[in-house]
């Protein structure tokens, strides 16, 4: 039993550094190369005529995308980064971060896996969009995630709400915001300039790709759930469109 523990925790050890390497790969290939994109809807064939010139003309139209070609074209300098939702044990006890997250069902013929990836996308200046996808296979996991954050972009309302800057440039949210997802529950308070992004790395990582440069985010329950996280961060970045603000 020892034995075939310990070629159990090896043959992990090296699955492991194969994903690691094949996210790096992933990461630092250009959006647009990896995959040439043929109109396949009606909104599609439109933007590529040129009848929508920016992201927001098509999302004020309130049109179903669901190419995520048509978010390439139209914002060419999207950048993504994947949330790192799994996690393995260590060596020493406590656990690892992995780009995926992998769950087993029971078969007849014995386990069978599958591995989810959280992917989110933006262009720093107010485009953000969140994805969940799964696969068998990590690669595939990851740019069926991307594709899906594409399709789930929205226009992120900045201002600055602060009383202490009142400068009225977009660094920061124009007021108050909250969002909840799961038991986790997302706030958000206008900052100053020079304050920078106060909340953990997940919800560092978000803002920094919708374009917020200064805000305080106060959160509440299991926040060691990144999925939870992210997806309350997405729905407070949401509700900024929706809220008429809080004095």
């Amino acid at each position: 039993m020892a034995k075939d523990k310990e070629i159990v925790d090896e043959n992990a050890v090296v699955e492991e550094a194969v994903v690691e390497e094949e996210v790096k790969e992933i990461v630092k290939q250009p959006i647009r190369d990896r995959k040439l994109w043929l109109p396949k809807t009606k909104l599609g064939n439109r933007v590529l005529k040129g009848e929508y010139a920016t992201i927001d003309d098509v999302l004020k139209t309130g049109e179903l995308i669901l190419e995520a070609g048509i978010i390439d074209y139209l914002v060419p300098d999207l950048k993504e980064e994947i949330i790192y939702i799994g996690g393995s044990p260590g060596k020493g006890g406590g656990s690892r971060r992995t780009a995926t997250k992998r769950t087993a069902r029971m078969h007849k013929s014995g386990r069978r896996f599958k591995l989810t990836a959280l992917v989110v996308v933006g262009n720093q200046n107010g485009v953000i969009g969140i994805g969940k996808a799964s696969s068998r296979e990590h690669r595939i996991a990851l740019e069926k995630a991307s594709e899906q954050a594409k399709i789930n972009v929205i226009r992120v309302r900045r201002g600055c709400g602060s009383w202490e800057c009142g400068c009225g440039g977009e660094h920061s949210v124009p007021f108050r915001a909250q969002g909840k997802y799961g038991s986790v529950q997302v706030k958000f308070i206008p900052a100053p300039k020079g304050v920078g992004v106060v909340a953990n790395d997940t919800t560092k990582k978000m803002l920094g790709l919708a374009g917020i440069r200064d805000i305080w985010v106060k959160t509440e329950g299991q926040t060691s759930t990144r999925q939870n996280l992210a997806f309350a961060v997405f729905d407070a970045l949401k509700n900024l469109n929706t809220t008429k603000g809080e004095m």
